[in-house]
């Protein structure tokens, strides 16, 4: 008889990144079905990319937030080191995207291969979020301590994308 012996260990931990939604340890715990405030390392910032709305969520029926590579730019959001045990709950909430390793600083310290998540399937324009997305965006931000020139960035992007989706059906009956 043989047995299967598992990739990793399930008390194995790896990082993640997260930037959207995820940043909010509330949030995370309803997919990921356990509290993950004591998963929290801290602020972190990602070199190189830049945030957009580029997928639209079937789910929430708004823009959700991606990264993608832009040189000089950077993206904050929160690291955490996760349980091995909660990864495929993360990959199941994270449908649409596929992991992107990558590089982020935290404390001072650079933490190398941490799983991020990118969209598959881009598109062309960026999506306005709703306001209940946009909300638990900014919650998280700011519960787990980005800086605040970031968040008030991050708040001016999200209310100029749903100025223009406002306005665009107003500008087309004009």
């Amino acid at each position: 008889m043989t047995s299967v012996i598992p990739l990793h260990n399930p008390d194995d931990r790896f990082y993640y990144f997260a930037y959207g939604s995820c940043m909010c340890p509330v949030d995370l715990k309803r997919s990921l079905g356990e509290s993950t405030h004591d998963y929290v390392v801290g602020p972190a910032t990602l070199a190189g990319y830049r945030l957009g709305f580029f997928r639209r969520s079937r789910l929430r029926n708004c823009g959700v937030l991606d990264v993608v590579p832009h040189p000089g730019s950077t993206v904050q959001g929160v690291l955490y080191h996760l349980p091995w045990r909660l990864s495929p709950a993360l990959d199941l909430r994270e449908e649409g995207y596929c992991h992107e390793m990558v590089t982020v600083i935290a404390n001072g310290q650079a933490y190398a291969q941490t799983r991020t998540y990118s969209v598959i399937s881009k598109t062309h324009e960026e999506i306005a979020p709703n306001e209940w997305y946009s909300s638990v965006v900014m919650r998280g931000a700011a519960t787990c301590g980005l800086p605040e020139e970031y968040c008030w960035s991050l708040f001016h992007h999200i209310h100029s994308l749903q100025r223009r989706q406002t306005e665009a059906p107003l500008r087309r009956t004009a």
